[in-house]
């Protein structure tokens, strides 16, 4: 016999009340009765008319009568998610129970206005947010991009990895000093080989877990598998794997393999993902954008003060595009336009994240807007990208099905949809909780920190919080965001030459780092081609010990790293002499592009680096340096 279930009675001629009896039919999944109030039920059940219409009244099987506010709460109690009758048992709390009995009223009584700012917020969407295709989808453009990180960085890494590269991995891994700090502080496999092969077979590797992952085979082994085979690169591998989209390749990859389904080939996953997995995602959401934002106000940087930073940034940007070009002749008021549409998307956008099913989609298409014009006007590896698939988290099941090929919706392999689906188990909540609660403290830590709401002193929660922190910098999976928070106004870039004789000069010239002036701005993304990116940077200060490297490896005729230009220009045998020269670059006005067909104009401003020369062998061989001044 089936048991007693609780009686909701509602009015049925209001269309605002009838959505939302709609979405409790969801939450509560057959464990309550809704009926539609009529008068012989009311009588039936001894409820005045005049109680009913100033609220839905809630009978339970032990005859208690609750109306408005608390019948709702009491209600959503007999929900079978504890997420939902955790929310409900809050709501019933002395103070929250009578502010909530005030909202009610105020709504009962402007029912119209109400249905109408509800149909804005929530859409006329009844059904409970699921988000079984979202991670799906996810999941499969996570493997996308890991596929593009391994393939693009599998064409560098012997040049700057290998033995004979820029940063030889093998060096780092026999170095006594990362081995007294302690394996585990740079956790990777290349402790125990990092052989040019080992290397190599790594990222052919990483393109084969990210092709299973493409292809939705073991997503969650495939996902924590590609995480720590990335996360063996970035350890070791210092400033050319240090830019801000390879640690958010890493925290999402965490984050990926916490949320996918298990199995080898689970379609959409019988279990829909939890509550908390959704908001540790769209908290990422907001900590890289609203980081970003906070950064550029905290960095007192006088061209975001001022609306003046994208006079400069489409010019000044590491890798432009011909977009980029183009953008940088927009009338000035349009660019000073651009960067407060900018701040808004990075500081007050990111807020709308944490809204209802409308809000968050609004939120959406900005970020999504945002993303398109970086793009469209510069070269970002795979970030931009990743940032989009990041974003399919502000969405829902119903939203995201509206945009997805009808083809794919109907693919065999997702026939799991059409089984019910179900919550996560009591022991997936408790493993799915205890491992969400680290990236949630971690999260919020780095977020009161860059706003300068982290406490500082011995307190015993600052003190955890630190232990935390330490223990968990090294997997690089809850990490701190802000792009360009420093705009830089001159475009200082650096030539390398080599020579024979010291005074004839050939220049090695760059795959994608503009050199030449009438060499226009390419579309390189999602490929990141790393020395080309780590030049932009070394232009801004003093030459970095990986530059000085780099002249090494010119003057040896390392082939690995001739292999990052775009042609050698001394095939025959390496330069005796090799030098930087510094020169600033500005894109030209379209009329001067016209007149002169170049896309830039540059002035020298010296050398960067004097002309270096390789120590005789004699001198290597008893402890000198390595590299000499050639006067």
């Amino acid at each position: 016999m089936r048991a007693m279930r609780p009686l909701v009675l509602f009015d049925g001629d209001c269309g605002f009340c009838k959505r939302w009896v709609a979405r409790w039919r969801g939450d509560t999944e057959g464990r309550v009765r809704f009926v539609r109030a009529s008068g012989w039920l009311l009588k039936l059940l001894g409820i005045p008319k005049r109680d009913m219409s100033r609220a839905m009244q809630l009978v339970e099987p032990s005859g208690r009568r609750s109306s408005g506010a608390e019948a709702v709460f009491r209600m959503l109690a007999w929900s079978p998610h504890r997420g939902t009758r955790f929310a409900a048992r809050l709501g019933l709390l002395p103070g929250l129970k009578q502010g909530a009995g005030l909202v009610y009223s105020l709504i009962a009584r402007n029912r119209r206005r109400a249905s109408r700012l509800d149909t804005w917020l929530f859409s006329r969407v009844t059904e409970p947010a699921r988000h079984r295709w979202v991670r799906w989808t996810f999941l499969r453009l996570l493997g996308g991009t890991f596929l593009i990180a391994f393939t693009s960085l599998g064409q560098q890494v012997l040049g700057l990895y290998g033995q004979k590269g820029i940063r030889p991995i093998r060096e780092v891994a026999k170095s006594e000093r990362y081995a007294a700090q302690g394996r585990w502080r740079r956790p990777s496999v290349f402790w125990w080989d990092a052989s040019d092969a080992a290397l190599v077979k790594g990222c052919r590797v990483g393109q084969g877990l990210s092709l299973a992952l493409l292809l939705n085979v073991a997503p969650r082994l495939s996902a924590t598998a590609l995480w720590g085979l990335y996360l063996s690169y970035v350890s070791l591998g210092r400033e050319f794997l240090s830019f801000q989209w390879d640690v958010l390749l890493l925290e999402m990859g965490v984050l990926g393999a916490l949320t996918a389904p298990g199995g080898v080939r689970p379609g959409l996953g019988k279990r829909d993902v939890s509550a908390l997995e959704v908001f540790l995602f769209r908290m990422l959401v907001f900590r890289l954008y609203f980081g970003s934002g906070v950064s550029k106000f905290h960095s007192g940087d006088r061209t975001w003060r001022e609306l003046s930073a994208c006079d400069v940034y489409f010019e000044t940007a590491p890798l432009p595009t011909r977009g980029g070009w183009a953008a940088h002749q927009l009338p000035r008021s349009v660019r000073h336009a651009g960067t407060a549409a900018v701040l808004v998307a990075e500081t007050a956008v990111p807020f709308l994240v944490f809204g209802p099913r409308r809000v968050r989609q609004v939120a959406f298409g900005a970020f999504t807007a945002l993303q398109a014009a970086i793009i469209a006007t510069g070269n970002y590896g795979y970030f931009n990208f990743q940032s989009l698939a990041l974003g399919l988290w502000l969405l829902d099941d119903a939203a995201l099905r509206r945009v997805l090929p009808e083809g794919l919706r109907r693919d065999s392999e997702l026939e799991p949809e059409r089984e019910p689906v179900r919550g996560p188990s009591l022991l997936g909540t408790a493993v799915s909780t205890a491992a969400a609660v680290p990236f949630l403290v971690l999260g919020t830590t780095e977020l009161l920190r860059r706003m300068g709401w982290w406490p500082r002193g011995p307190e015993r929660g600052v003190e955890a919080g630190g232990w935390l922190e330490d223990r968990a910098m090294p997997l690089h999976s809850v990490n701190s965001y802000g792009l360009f928070a420093m705009m830089t106004v001159d475009r200082p870039e650096i030539t390398l030459e080599g020579s024979d004789d010291g005074e004839h000069w050939v220049a090695y010239p760059f795959r994608y780092k503009m050199s030449e002036v009438d060499q226009p701005p390419r579309q390189v993304a999602p490929h990141q081609p790393r020395l080309d990116w780590q030049m932009w940077f070394a232009a801004l200060g003093s030459p970095p010990s990986w530059f000085l490297a780099l002249l090494e490896r010119l003057l040896e005729g390392s082939p690995e790293v001739l292999d990052l230009f775009a042609a050698n220009p001394f095939p025959d045998h390496p330069p005796r002499f090799v030098r930087a020269v510094l020169h600033d670059y500005r894109m030209t006005s379209r009329e001067e592009r016209q007149r002169t067909g170049a896309w830039w104009k540059r002035e020298p401003r010296g050398l960067y680096v004097s002309p270096l020369t390789l120590t005789p062998v004699a001198m290597r061989s008893h402890g000198g340096p390595r590299l000499s001044w050639h006067v």
